[in-house]
């Protein structure tokens, strides 16, 4: 990630939200810092897509909401705003504001990751996300080879398993969905 504003003038969460709500670009905020976010590649694009669409046909007609790519989420406890690939939850949508673009309760968070995020979403950013209450579910996408990290938070412990086989599938159960390996790695 790289600095979207040249500048050591720190930014206040309220100055951030006001540009980034005109903004062209997406970037992400922490610590008075405003941070660009590099483009995706077709392949992501395509995992995203493909999450999104299995998602979305599982989720209607039920009280769930499942967004991608632009809904921002806060993490109030250490002041991050990022944009992940999906989120989810199954309870009430809690915003930060009249504007309903910042999501503060996610249950299931999905990144996709590629080589300029990978670290980052493994390591920090998932450390951030930790500190959500509601955050139930984590899930790691690989989009170079068939890989899938979910991450299932146990009362305080998070246990991992992972997926590899292309005739697999990966049970959500803080969306009550399934993914099919197959359907996600679709035209990768």
């Amino acid at each position: 990630m790289q600095l979207a504003y040249e500048s050591t003038y720190e930014y206040t969460p309220q100055e951030y939200l006001e540009i980034e709500r005109k903004a062209v670009y997406k970037s992400e905020y922490l610590n008075g810092f405003i941070l660009g976010m590099a483009g995706a590649s077709r392949q992501h694009n395509q995992i995203t897509f493909n999450i999104c669409v299995e998602i979305g046909l599982q989720l209607k007609k039920r009280s769930c909401n499942a967004y991608a790519n632009d809904m921002r989420v806060k993490i109030s406890q250490t002041g991050l705003y990022t944009y992940p690939d999906v989120v989810a939850t199954c309870k009430r949508p809690e915003f930060e504001d009249v504007y309903m673009d910042t999501l503060l309760n996610p249950a299931l968070i999905i990144e996709v990751l590629s080589g300029s995020t990978e670290a980052y979403d493994r390591g920090e950013k998932f450390a951030h996300y930790r500190r959500l209450p509601a955050f139930k579910e984590y899930l790691l996408v690989a989009q170079d080879r068939i890989c899938i990290e979910q991450y299932v938070r146990e009362h305080e412990r998070w246990i991992l398993t992972e997926t590899n086989d292309i005739e697999g599938m990966v049970y959500l159960n803080s969306i009550d969905c399934n993914l099919s390996i197959k359907e996600i790695y679709d035209k990768v």
